[in-house]
């Protein structure tokens, strides 16, 4: 299988678990079945391919593949393997972080339709970008939910 129909089949799981995620009612049969299949997947997936990188069965184009160093980095990178790989590691990332905001946002008590309108747009950002929604989310928290949480931090 080519990394570029490997790539297209990543985005597509990723993009119909955020539409459930997103739209579908967050019974523990559907939250536990994006945890233990398009998360899951996504995470062996990206745990598979890195291993065929650092192992060198997968060339990434440059040499001296490695996280110490940007040149390192860049050189991961430089292929379509590691561009597939990487983008398969925020894919799988950015999912659960949203599947976390969603389950703590419904724990909280924004769980009802206005709750579910809240979430949306900070899911979506979420999705789009990751670091962005989850910021979006602890900020919001701490304004509105202040007086239900004793803490920020997750348990």
């Amino acid at each position: 299988m080519a990394w570029e129909q490997i790539f297209g089949i990543a985005n597509l799981v990723a993009l119909v678990a955020w539409g459930v995620l997103i739209l579908a009612p967050r019974r523990e049969i559907v939250v536990r079945a994006l945890f233990f299949g398009p998360i899951l997947l996504l995470a062996l997936g990206y745990a598979a391919g890195l291993v065929l990188v650092l192992s060198g069965v997968v060339p990434t184009g440059g040499g001296g593949a490695d996280f110490s160093t940007i040149a390192g980095v860049r050189s991961i990178f430089s292929s379509d393997a590691g561009v597939t790989i990487g983008w398969v590691h925020y894919l799988c990332f950015d999912l659960f972080v949203g599947l976390w905001i969603a389950r703590n946002a419904d724990a909280y008590g924004l769980n009802d339709l206005k709750g579910r309108l809240i979430q949306a747009p900070i899911l979506i950002a979420t999705f789009m970008a990751g670091p962005l929604g989850l910021a979006i989310y602890i900020v919001l928290r701490a304004v509105l939910l202040r007086t239900r949480s004793a803490h920020l931090i997750p348990t």
